[in-house]
């Protein structure tokens, strides 16, 4: 292939040297073009070979699913859930909450903090013991504090969820221990988890815990102190590493959703499914696919076009001293500012944006100035991405019985 390329530019080349020697020869002047692209549009091939049944590569900035592997099959999601139950904790409670211990929370399974009943721990220091090391013990607590109860924290969850734009996710537990109740078992989508990533990475406190390595704290009297270090690997394999959360449980295998951060571009990567014991490992290799495959095809571009906009017939208007018969036409306005100009979209090699002008060619009057006709808008890959309402530039007024009385009395006079 690389033997092929470097030939047609040769060729290419060739031609046109001969090309300016002959046209010299004749007395006329030929530019060699500065330079002659014969590039071939190269691109990381998709991740097809993933080990997770479900995934999902999102642009965090849109919410755009760039790339996606039965995205929307809903399946248990294990500790994941927990990006849910932190953002909800720090949405309705302060961080300095006293959170007492029930022996509900006290008495759930591993991996836990071993809280006791009775136990009273500041809210924000639970959330670095949930999103660290994912104790399920401590998310009870946190739904019980801000929830009243488990059930009624799984209530916010799914709230939350739907307010999110989730389209296929409940949750019954704020850990996400395999549960099932008679609305149906606990589970997300791998779209869903990237939304609800998405949607947390924009909460600074949220981002501020789940970048931090090693966290230390202590019940409130003091008598008992823990660390905690974070479980997120992800963290010492790649720079620009924003948030990740692992899981696991017997019916969701390993799981993992995350945010990254290159060169202004944010991704999320969300993995459920992600093999069983004896593959710990596979959700890196999965995950590192999908970020390489983002980072190499997507870039921002801007997609502004000035829109093309015929005049518009006014049926039935009349302005001024026209003649009978005389047809009325106006224009749209559009109003834009320069951030509007320059607003940028991830685009994948290939890919355009398209700019449709969606104005009817007929309006009946009458018309108000500045009265909405249409609007200008912006597709990608049949899908619709922005779009700025279009007004009418002037007032027409509807032709009338005593317009053509005034006309013709005017006329047969004058």
């Amino acid at each position: 292939m690389k033997i092929r390329h470097i030939a047609a530019v040769t060729i290419v080349t060739a031609v046109l040297l001969f090309t300016q020697t002959y046209a010299s020869a004749r007395g006329e002047t030929y530019e060699i073009p500065q330079t002659v692209d014969m590039t071939p549009v190269v691109e990381e091939p998709e991740p097809t070979e993933l080990h997770a049944l479900s995934a999902a590569l999102m642009d965090g900035d849109s919410g755009r699913v760039l790339y996606e592997k039965d995205g929307e099959t809903p399946l248990a999601n294990a500790s994941t859930t927990k990006v849910l139950t932190c953002i909800v904790a720090l949405e309705s409670s302060p961080g300095d909450d006293y959170v007492q211990v029930s022996q509900k929370a006290a008495s759930q399974p591993e991996v836990k903090l071993g809280l006791q009943k009775g136990e009273q721990y500041y809210l924000e220091d639970l959330l670095y013991s949930l999103m660290l090391k994912s104790h399920n013990d401590t998310a009870v607590a946190i739904a019980e504090h801000c929830g009243g109860s488990v059930e009624g924290f799984a209530r916010m969850l799914n709230r939350k969820a739907a307010q999110i734009g989730c389209k296929d996710t409940y949750f019954i537990t704020p850990n996400g221990l395999d549960a099932e109740d008679e609305n149906g078992k606990h589970h997300t989508t791998a779209r869903d988890l990237a939304l609800i990533m998405r949607y947390a990475i924009k909460n600074k406190t949220f981002l501020h815990i789940a970048q931090t390595k090693d966290y230390t704290f202590s019940e409130i009297t003091g008598k008992r102190s823990f660390s905690v270090h974070n479980a997120n690997a992800l963290l010492d394999m790649m720079d620009g590493v924003l948030a990740g959360k692992t899981g696991y449980t017997s019916q969701a295998g390993y799981c993992y959703v995350c945010a990254w951060e290159k060169d202004g571009r944010t991704f999320v990567v969300s993995l459920l499914g992600c093999g069983w014991p004896n593959h710990k490992t596979y959700k890196w290799s999965d995950t590192k696919k999908l970020l390489s495959y983002g980072s190499y095809n997507y870039n921002y571009e801007t997609y502004w076009q000035e829109p093309q906009t015929e005049k518009i017939l006014v049926a039935d208007g009349v302005e001024g001293n026209q003649d009978i018969g005389t047809l009325v036409y106006l224009r749209g306005k559009c109003s834009v500012t320069a951030d509007d100009r320059n607003k940028k979209i991830l685009l994948k090699k290939g890919e355009s944006v398209i700019c449709q002008t969606e104005i009817p060619p007929k309006v009946s009057a009458p018309v108000l100035k500045g009265e909405k006709l249409g609007r200008i808008a912006y597709y990608l890959n049949g899908e619709l991405i922005d779009s700025y309402p279009v007004y009418a530039e002037k007032s027409v007024e509807k032709i009338s019985f005593k317009w053509y009385v005034e006309k013709v009395f005017h006329g047969f006079f004058h």
